[in-house]
């Protein structure tokens, strides 16, 4: 099976944002074929949201052999454990959002690419996996 590059937006608005961001880590690394690599966690301003907390994003990169269906059902999975529900969605309380971005070459979510913090991510990232080698 061929292994694809995979970049995940990741992000929470709730007070432990930052324990749920590093466990879902630790769920995408079972999809992983080797390493996920991180950016640096970064506090933003909602957009569009109802509710007033801070986020906190970050990007995720990792190689898999699942095809992008799979591992969108598998994201939706990893937020449900997490506790998100429809309920709080709805009123802009965000425990967990993992937003599959691209598969190899192909960008999946072209508005988040062209985000400030995820461009910064998608270019740590970059230079982490260049400086590895």
């Amino acid at each position: 099976m061929q292994a694809h590059r995979i970049f995940i937006g990741m992000g929470s608005n709730v007070p432990e944002a930052f324990d749920l961001l590093r466990t879902a880590v630790l769920r995408l690394s079972e999809m992983a074929e080797g390493d996920v690599v991180v950016s640096t966690p970064e506090r933003t301003e909602p957009i569009d949201f109802p509710w007033p907390a801070m986020f906190v994003n970050q990007v995720a990169s990792l190689l898999t052999t699942m095809e992008p269906d799979e591992l969108k059902t598998r994201l939706k999975r990893i937020e449900r454990r997490a506790g998100r529900t429809k309920r709080e969605t709805q009123r802009g309380i965000i425990r967990l959002d993992l937003d599959l971005l691209s598969v190899d070459d192909d960008i999946l979510r072209p508005d988040d690419w062209q985000r400030p913090y995820i461009r910064r991510g998608i270019a740590e990232i970059s230079y982490k996996e260049w400086t590895s080698i």
